[in-house]
């Protein structure tokens, strides 16, 4: 039983699902069951009911991932000890972000980290916001910039960074949308809306909509992003929900409009989070820092 197949029992134990959790940890689906069913053997017990549409933990399963957790805590901790002779911090840290957070808030944060550790690589995947949690969660990632998760896992550490506001954007340019926004008092419920698929922003427009109690909304389109979202409406096919930091950054932000609302639209805080377990090791506690370093100046 080694530690590799250690990482990749509790990948699995988080994301029940064969086919992500061998496309995360790069093996074949076929190696990812040999190596779940060596450990079964060895243990001489089931870990997980499977068929072909679901994954589930058995008891000894559970019991099992809190003892693989420990061990590949351990042996996290047992690889610091015997780098602590170098004078440098070297390794990798992984970081998950928006397209708009890459430019709007990581390069100060990422430019004191290079300065006070040149040896240390850098590697950024962009991406939907609204998955940014998961990505710390399934371990695809050491960090996430996102928007305070709610309900907030408490195995995660979080570090606000900004509160962010939200707006209602239509299109500038002539086109059914825009002609619909001109009226006195705008008819919500036959406005086509492009909105995003899921997460902290969908859930405060779902929520702002009830609120005129005339049913469920016209959806012109769900997208994953909303720098997509902010070019859909660009384009003239309707009106989205974005963060305002986004319109700020955008390519086409003088192809949109905020709509003036009677009902303001709750703002959300964004911040940085990892796991909470690893805020002392020595690659996390660095970036940590520099996180809260930045805020503080």
């Amino acid at each position: 039983m080694d530690i590799k197949s250690l990482a990749l029992f509790v990948h699995l134990a988080n994301s029940l699902h064969f086919s992500k959790t061998a496309q995360a940890k790069h093996v074949s689906p076929s190696t990812l069951s040999r190596a779940i069913q060596r450990i079964e053997n060895e243990l001489g017990v089931s870990l997980l009911n499977r068929d072909n549409r679901s994954v589930v933990l058995t008891e000894a399963g559970l019991i099992f991932k809190q003892y693989a957790l420990l061990q590949l805590e351990q042996w996290a901790l047992l690889k610091r000890a015997v780098k602590q002779s170098k004078s440098e911090l070297e390794g990798v840290i992984n970081l998950y972000c928006s397209v708009t957070a890459a430019y709007s808030h990581f390069p100060p944060i990422l430019d004191r980290f290079r300065l006070l550790y040149p040896k240390v690589e850098i590697k950024l995947i962009t991406g939907d916001s609204a998955v940014a949690v998961d990505q710390v969660l399934q371990d695809q990632v050491d960090f996430a910039i996102t928007a305070y998760p709610e309900p907030f896992p408490t195995r995660l550490h979080f570090i606000p960074l900004a509160e962010i506001p939200l707006s209602i954007i239509a299109p500038t340019i002539t086109c059914s949308a825009s002609q619909q926004i001109k009226q006195a008092d705008i008819d919500w419920k036959n406005i086509p809306f492009i909105l995003p698929e899921h997460g902290a922003v969908r859930r405060r427009f779902d929520n702002w909509y009830r609120l005129f109690k005339i049913g469920k909304p016209v959806i012109y389109a769900q997208v994953a992003g909303h720098e997509a979202l902010i070019s859909m409406v660009a384009l003239g096919c309707g009106v989205g929900i974005v963060p305002d930091v986004v319109i700020e950054n955008s390519p086409v932000r003088d192809r949109v409009q905020r709509l003036p609302i009677s009902m303001p639209l709750p703002s959300f805080e964004l911040g940085i989070c990892c796991y909470k377990a690893r805020a002392k090791e020595p690659l996390i506690s660095a970036f940590i820092g520099c996180v809260e370093g930045d805020i503080i100046s």
